[in-house]
């Protein structure tokens, strides 16, 4: 593995440690509310704060983007950081949650750590370089259509909760076509469950930068594609689908009814025929990697 990844998966395995004391010492945690169903406690902030102090001392010179602590340090390189990913989740004991890494180098995500303390599984991926599961080489499914695929996605809430109604016609067609649907609530957790060929296909309304930066690099560097909810280019921010490249543009051509003007991020800059295209190179490229395998 690069330095860099083995120095991220380090920083998440101490930081596991962290969460997984806290989860059976619940009643000490300290629990404080960002936002409407928006919550932090000091083993979020404690956990970040070892990641940090891990990072910082193998990279001096690097800059952080963290969840709870924000922006630091100005350079090319910057640690972008969800310490525990699915709060929610933890607060309630519900095994689902994740720290998550990703080291971005001028606005390339190149490196990513999503490490799941309960189930120890570590995700790791790097540009051009494939991603994994531990020693195990990562691929999205093989599932053709939206019929029988099984979907993940996450709930809108907090300032996007003006998008239920559209978002609820859009989980109503995954229901009705798609074998199940999955909200387990952890971002990180659900990209790379597609990476791994767990799920078909993700989407959600309203992510961040440290949700999604390591998962997205996962998904690409397993043959999946990653994009807006019309199929531009997702730019770690905002509304997200990602997936396996048919069940990806299926899912872009099931929502497209629904999708009001403001999330039709795509319309200047990309037509259907270009997200098409970008849908079969990915294909090629996933059937030339299963050849070679």
């Amino acid at each position: 593995m690069h330095p860099f990844v083995n120095t991220a998966v380090r920083a998440a395995r101490k930081a596991g440690e962290t969460i997984v004391r806290g989860l059976t010492r619940f009643e000490g945690v300290e629990t404080a509310t960002k936002g409407l169903n928006d919550y932090v406690t000091n083993i979020d902030r404690a956990a970040e704060a070892e990641i940090i102090d891990i990072l910082h001392t193998a990279y001096p010179h690097h800059a952080f983007l963290a969840e709870e602590s924000g922006a630091s340090g100005n350079a090319d390189t910057t640690w972008i950081i969800d310490p525990l990913d699915g709060t929610t989740n933890f607060m309630h004991g519900f095994p689902q949650f994740a720290v998550s890494i990703a080291c971005q180098v001028r606005d390339v995500i190149e490196h990513a750590v999503i490490y799941d303390p309960m189930r120890q599984e570590i995700f790791t991926a790097s540009r051009g370089g494939g991603a994994y599961l531990e020693s195990r080489r990562l691929r999205v499914s093989k599932q053709r259509t939206l019929e029988g695929s099984l979907i993940g996605t996450g709930f809108p809430y907090r300032e996007n909760l003006h998008y239920l109604d559209p978002y609820m016609a859009m989980l109503r067609t995954v229901m009705t076509t798609a074998a199940g649907v999955r909200r387990p609530g952890a971002a990180a957790l659900d990209l790379a469950y597609v990476a791994a060929g767990r799920t078909d296909g993700f989407f959600e309304i309203g992510l961040k930068a440290w949700d999604t930066a390591a998962g997205t690099l996962m998904v690409r560097e397993a043959g999946g594609l990653v994009g807006t909810l019309d199929g531009g280019d997702y730019r770690q921010n905002g509304n997200i689908i990602a997936g396996n490249p048919r069940v990806y543009m299926a899912l872009v051509e099931a929502f497209a009814p629904h999708l009001p003007a403001d999330l039709r991020e795509a319309a200047l800059e990309q037509t259907a025929r270009e997200v098409a295209a970008r849908a079969q190179a990915a294909l090629k490229s996933a059937e030339a990697a299963d050849d070679a395998g």
